[in-house]
C-alpha cells in the first residue's frame, strides 16, 4: 500500500454556520448520507472510463460529475479485484481529496458513509471493506486537518471509531498474490496518524490514539509483521509526542510498557517459542522504527521526550 509521510499541516478556525448548512443538505439528501452506492463499478463510470480518468490524472471538468465520481468509487473500496479497489477506487479518492476537488458536503457525505462502514458488524467475506474504509478516512482526516469541515463532535466520533477499529483488527494479512492488499493495521495506523497531526485533537484524544496503536505493536496469533506495519504504527506515536500534550514521564511509561517482556518472565524466554520470537521481533521492529522516525524529524522537543528512552530500551533487548 502506498505510503504517505506528511509534515504537520496548518489549520484554520471552523465556521459553524457551514456545518449547519451541511446538516441541512444531508437531511435533504436522506438515506444517501449514510448509505454507500451498491454498484461497483457504477453505470456512469464503468472500468474503461475509470482507467481513462486515471490516465488523465482524475481530471473531471464538471463539478457535479466529480462529486458523483467520488461517491461511486466508494462501493469499489471493498471489491475483490485489487486493481479496481486499490489502483482505481483508492487512487481516485486520494487524488480527488488531495486535489481539493470535492465540495464540503461531498466530503462530509464520504465521512458519514465510511464511518458507518468502519463501525459495521456486517460480515466482510473478502476482508477488504474496513481496511480500505480506514485508508480513505485517513484522507478525509487529512482534508479536515488542512481545511476543517468536521465539528468537534465528529472528530470525537472519528477518533473513537478509529481507535476501536485498530484495537480490534485480527486479520493480519498484508499483501496476497492475486488479491492485493488488506493491511488493516497499517491502514488504521494511517488514520491515527492523520488525527494525531491535527491540532484540534485534544490531549485526551491523543492518549486514545496512542493506546490504540500500542495495542497492535505486538499482534495476536504469534504473527510476525513483515509488511512495514511497525513503521506505520510508529507514526501516530511520534506525531502524538510532537504535539507536546504529554510530558517525558508519560513517554517513559509508554516505552517501558512496550519494551516489557510480559507475559514472558524475561526476554531470554522469547527464544523458546514462536509466540516469544514474534513478540521480540515485533517489539524490536517498532522501537527501531520509532527511534528512526524521531531521528529523521530532528525536532529537539521530540528528541528530548523519546530518544533516550527508546535507545535505552533497545539496548536491553537481546
Amino acid at each position: 500500500m502506498r505510503l504517505f509521510v506528511l509534515p504537520e499541516g496548518v489549520t484554520t478556525m471552523h465556521q459553524s454556520p457551514l456545518r449547519h448548512l451541511l446538516a441541512g443538505l444531508l437531511i435533504t439528501c436522506g438515506a444517501c448520507a449514510t448509505a454507500a452506492p451498491s454498484d461497483c463499478p457504477s453505470a456512469e463510470f464503468p472500468v474503461s472510463t475509470l482507467r481513462q480518468l486515471k490516465s488523465q490524472g482524475w481530471a473531471v471538468a464538471d463539478a457535479d460529475r466529480r462529486q458523483a465520481l467520488a461517491l461511486g468509487l466508494l462501493a469499489c473500496l471493498s471489491h475483490p479485484d485489487p486493481d479496481l479497489r486499490d489502483g482505481l477506487a483508492f487512487e481516485g479518492m486520494s487524488a480527488l481529496l488531495r486535489g481539493k476537488l470535492l465540495t464540503t458536503p461531498t466530503q462530509y457525505q464520504v465521512y458519514r458513509i465510511l464511518l458507518a462502514q468502519l463501525q459495521s458488524n456486517a460480515t466482510d467475506a473478502h476482508g477488504f471493506a474496513k481496511p480500505f474504509a480506514a485508508l480513505v478516512l485517513s484522507e478525509i482526516a487529512r482534508a479536515d486537518r488542512l481545511q476543517p469541515f468536521l465539528e468537534p463532535a465528529d472528530r470525537v466520533t472519528l477518533v473513537s471509531t478509529a481507535a476501536t477499529y485498530v484495537r480490534g483488527v485480527t486479520d493480519y494479512r498484508g499483501f496476497t498474490t492475486g488479491e492485493g492488499w488488506r493491511h488493516g493495521v497499517a491502514h488504521g495506523a494511517d488514520l491515527l496518524m492523520q488525527l494525531a497531526l491535527n491540532r484540534a485533537i485534544t490531549g485526551e484524544q491523543l492518549d486514545a490514539i496512542v493506546q490504540a496503536a500500542q495495542a497492535q505493536i505486538v499482534p495476536a496469533q504469534s504473527h510476525f509483521y513483515i509488511y512495514g506495519e511497525s513503521d506505520r504504527l510508529a507514526r501516530p506515536i511520534v506525531y502524538a509526542a510532537r504535539r507536546g500534550q504529554h510530558d517525558a514521564a508519560y513517554w517513559q511509561r509508554f516505552v517501558d510498557a512496550v519494551a516489557s517482556p510480559t507475559p514472558l518472565a524475561n526476554w531470554g524466554d522469547a527464544f523458546g517459542s514462536q509466540t516469544g520470537l514474534a513478540q521480540l521481533h515485533n517489539t524490536k521492529s517498532f522501537l527501531r522504527a520509532t527511534l528512526s522516525l524521531v531521528n529523521q524529524l530532528n525536532d529537539p522537543a521530540v528528541t528530548a521526550l523519546m530518544a533516550q528512552p527508546l535507545t535505552a530500551a533497545l539496548a536491553q533487548l537481546p
